[in-house]
């Protein structure tokens, strides 16, 4: 994994949960703005999926743990939309901001288990 693409991954993930977190504040309910914010950050998370697939085996300790984060990470900007588009009072960018935060989280997690300082 490269650092700094997953740094600016936490970055974009914590700052969509901000927005959402303002959003939801402001008893808004889901935009283009967030889907747009949840749809670059899917994205880039693929990229991220696809990049550390494909050097997996310099990988050496904790792969299955590794892999499952990852799996999580792609799965979750894909879950908050659903349930974001679902819930059209201010929880549904409620919902968009657990996500964001928890992708940051997820990612930095990744990031030590790649490092092997975990």
């Amino acid at each position: 994994m490269i650092g700094a693409y997953s740094g600016w991954l936490i970055g974009a993930a914590l700052l969509l949960a901000l927005i959402s977190l303002i959003t939801a504040i402001r008893n808004r309910p889901m935009g283009i703005v967030l889907l747009a914010g949840l749809a670059l950050i899917e994205v880039a998370l693929l990229v991220q999926a696809g990049l550390a697939v494909t050097r997996l085996s310099d990988l050496e300790q904790e792969t299955a743990t590794f892999v499952g984060y990852l799996a999580g990470t792609v799965v979750i900007p894909p879950a908050a939309v659903w349930w974001g588009k679902a819930e059209r009072t201010r929880w549904g960018p409620g919902v968009i901001a657990v996500a964001g935060f928890t992708v940051a989280v997820m990612t930095g997690r990744l990031l030590q288990l790649w490092n092997g300082t975990a």
